[in-house]
């Protein structure tokens, strides 16, 4: 079964070119069909804040009314995806930038109002595999952003580690998937301040011991959910950690099911 690697970029590192273009440089250097998913919530953040737009986060996820959406889909979409596939065809990485309507590539609902009201946020449905296939056949490089839609004219923010997630799951059955979560830490860590505390493998049972001793942050937690989320769906591999662990170069979190 031919391998496939999918990498979600997020955090810090959009925000600083340096590290970016070192990190596309590493992602170019991956061999075979990859993907490459990113977010934006730093410039979102920063843009909601220049223009009066209230940020609400209620257990790592963002909760989006229309302004927030029509921010988001300016930034994902537009200014942050096109600037990443600009740098990676600089490269010689033959790159397309899309969201989930694209191709109709990636459908979600909108998440059911329940103790929180998310607002326009999208719980993946479907990823249409014979799409992500014919791309691969042609040699181009997907790069998603965090927007998803409906089916129904309906663009929906959707956490670009769960997109990652999804897209590992769904090909599941056709390659043999590593999913790669980089971002400016070397891992999950025992304590953000020190990088000595790194913990280098977790496992079902280590992460119930680390939810019980409120060892890891509750940003890490919708993370690691998705980790096991997309192990338990056929996904052989997650990582995350650093973005210079996808050429070997900085030693990461392993995450497995036992």
């Amino acid at each position: 079964m031919p391998k496939l690697n999918i990498v979600k970029i997020g955090g810090a590192i959009i925000e600083q070119k340096e590290k970016l273009l070192s990190f596309l440089k590493d992602f170019t250097g991956i061999k075979g069909p990859k993907v490459l998913v990113h977010g934006g919530g730093k410039r979102a953040t920063a843009w909601a804040e220049k223009l009066g737009i209230p940020v609400q986060m209620k257990d790592g996820r963002r909760v989006t009314n229309l302004d927030t959406l029509e921010l988001i889909t300016a930034l994902y979409a537009g200014q942050v995806n096109k600037s990443i596939v600009a740098h990676l065809q600089g490269l010689g990485c033959n790159a397309l930038g899309l969201s989930g309507a694209d191709a109709d590539s990636i459908k979600a609902v909108k998440r059911p109002v329940g103790s929180i009201n998310y607002g326009f946020v999208g719980d993946v449905t479907w990823v249409n595999n014979d799409w992500f296939n014919q791309i691969f056949k042609q040699n181009i490089i997907p790069v998603y952003c965090a927007i998803t839609h409906d089916g129904n004219g309906q663009l929906l923010n959707t956490n670009a580690d769960t997109i990652t997630a999804e897209i590992g799951k769904s090909l599941a059955k056709d390659f043999e998937i590593k999913l790669n979560y980089c971002f400016e830490l070397p891992g999950v860590m025992k304590d953000i301040e020190d990088s000595s505390s790194l913990i280098k493998k977790i496992n079902k049972q280590s992460y119930q011991n680390l939810l019980l001793t409120n060892t890891i942050s509750q940003g890490m937690i919708p993370k690691l959910q998705n980790a096991f989320d997309a192990l338990d769906g056929g996904v052989s591999e997650v990582a995350i950690g650093n973005s210079k662990m996808i050429n070997r170069a900085t030693p990461y979190t392993s995450i497995t099911l036992r």
